[in-house]
């Protein structure tokens, strides 16, 4: 198997799909600390998160320069909305995403 060198970074495979779990990115976590619904509009605030923080969470933000959709996010991120509600949720609590 070789990973895809495209936009799709190291846990895609071209044959495979998705090497990891999606739960895996949001450390086994199910539900966000923010209610979001699929059409809730994010967008960054310029503010770079403290800590470590995933690469999806990275991906994520780069994806919110310009208000987005939870859904456009998740699609983009080719992972569960659940998942990505997490991921947005921890951008909203270290102050790099605003609702």
């Amino acid at each position: 198997m070789s990973a895809a060198v495209t936009g799709d970074g190291p846990w895609l495979d071209d044959a495979a799909g998705r090497l990891v779990r999606p739960f895996t990115v949001s450390n086994g976590r199910t539900r966000p600390t923010i209610a979001f619904d699929l059409m809730s509009q994010v967008m960054a605030t310029g503010v770079t998160p403290l800590g470590y923080l995933g690469p999806e969470h990275g991906e994520a933000l780069d994806l919110c320069l310009a208000p987005v959709s939870v859904a456009e996010v998740a699609a983009h991120l080719r992972l569960p909305a659940a998942v990505a509600k997490v991921l947005l949720s921890d951008l909203v609590d270290c102050g790099a995403l605003t609702t």
